[in-house]
């Protein structure tokens, strides 16, 4: 199911799970809209967001980034041939069971923690990182202020933890 925006914004939202629980393509709208205001001449609007299963998302680790594990969101940015100029971003997966997991163990709404795990992979797909401490406190700075504009607390705080929200 794909949505345009006003703002030019294309979301391709596939759910690879029967679960009622999923974001709406409304919602995933309403975030990733939210980090697009604050990178105004990024053309790069268009992105897939797939909703997947433990397997999928283990399988997906494994091949991609040599772990063995499941992860809450993988984030593989698009790169365009030379010389061709298309508007994808790339494309976010995100496993419902560890999202879920996540929350209930953060004790915080499923939705918020959805929230935080698009704004968290889209900002990989812009580029962003957090592999060294300082890059990592900038992201997440960043993502304090983002999710801050959505009425989301810090999912930073001592009382929650950090993602391990992977980029490929």
């Amino acid at each position: 199911m794909k949505e345009a925006s006003a703002e030019g914004l294309l979301i391709d939202r596939q759910a690879a799970i029967n679960e009622p629980l999923l974001p709406s393509l409304t919602q995933l709208t309403h975030w990733v809209s939210c980090v697009f205001a604050h990178h105004p001449d990024d053309q790069r609007r268009e992105i897939t967001i797939r909703f997947v299963d433990e397997r999928e998302s283990q399988t997906l680790n494994r091949d991609y980034r040599g772990k063995d594990k499941t992860t809450n969101v993988l984030s593989f940015p698009f790169e365009s041939p030379p010389g061709v100029d298309l508007p994808l971003l790339g494309d976010l997966v995100i496993c419902h069971a560890v999202v879920a997991h996540e929350a209930s163990e953060q004790g915080k709404p499923i939705e918020d923690h959805y929230a935080h795990m698009v704004v968290h992979g889209i900002l990989h797909l812009m580029g962003y990182d957090h592999i060294d401490d300082e890059e990592a406190e900038e992201m997440e700075q960043f993502e304090r202020e983002l999710l801050a504009e959505l009425n989301i607390p810090d999912p930073y705080s001592d009382d929650n933890h950090a993602p391990d929200g992977e980029d490929v």
